[in-house]
């Protein structure tokens, strides 16, 4: 039998992951590189990846860089086409990549900023997954792990526009894992609440606001990167081999309240 913490090792395994270059994402990749798996980091600023992979370098992995635009399916070939030629195969795909260019009621959202945060955090999301089943399949399968948001269950104060995206992740993540299963590809969502990154800085930027937060937080901190990598490593693994479909909220239990 398999030990326990052996399933959580990615050896041997290939891994895409946008919005690598800080944050949520440069924690996930180097969680990956840790457990063994080839890292392809993809964001849009070829020297931020740099810097990433240069220190899953230093720790003794293995990091490939690729500079494209989550948002723009030419770039999204492009991603897929050299990820494969570098490494001969795709196993695991993170989609972590997000925007959210707008903050308030969501009757104030124009169209270009509508587009824009679909753009990237539905859209993008979609069309790389689709990309990838072709390559993943071919091998035998893969898993794919989309990054959502408790604001597409619940809605965010002044988020609407974000909570709709995050809404259409939560159930693409379904469509794709009922549609795929007879191609071997898990694909579940992790739906974060508020942590510490430069993405959700302002959501905690004053005191005010992170006290407002932090009433409805049953863990009475915020989140922290490292709190997403346990789940990421999780659904990555074959420690979930048996869970397709799901989305696992990590928010502190503000769900509940």
């Amino acid at each position: 039998m398999t030990k326990a913490l052996d399933r959580f090792r990615l050896d041997g395994k290939v891994a895409v992951i946008t919005g690598a270059s800080r944050g949520i994402g440069e924690g996930i990749a180097q969680a990956f590189a840790s457990a063994g798996a080839k890292i392809v980091l993809c964001s849009r600023k070829q020297a931020d990846l740099e810097k990433v992979a240069e220190k899953i370098k230093a720790s003794g992995g293995d990091a490939y860089v690729v500079a494209a635009h989550a948002g723009k399916i030419d770039d999204l070939k492009m991603l897929v086409q050299k990820s494969v030629e570098h490494y001969g195969r795709i196993d695991i795909l993170v989609n972590n990549a997000g925007t959210n260019p707008a903050f308030g009621p969501i009757l104030n959202v124009d169209e270009k900023i509508w587009d824009k945060i679909f753009e990237i955090n539905l859209r993008g999301f979609f069309f790389l997954s689709k990309e990838v089943s072709s390559v993943m399949s071919d091998k035998g399968g893969g898993v794919i792990i989309n990054m959502a948001s408790v604001a597409g269950i619940k809605p965010g104060m002044g988020l609407g526009a974000y909570s709709v995206s995050k809404a259409g992740v939560i159930m693409m993540t379904r469509v794709l894992a009922q549609e795929w299963t007879g191609m071997n590809i898990r694909v579940n969502a992790i739906a974060p609440g508020v942590i510490k990154t430069k993405f959700a800085e302002a959501l905690y930027s004053s005191p005010e606001l992170t006290e407002e937060i932090m009433r409805g937080i049953s863990i009475k901190r915020l989140g922290e990167p490292d709190d997403i990598v346990g789940a990421a490593l999780f659904l990555a693994s074959d420690a979930s081999s048996y869970i397709t479909g799901q989305t696992i909220v990590v928010d502190g239990g503000g769900i509940m309240l």
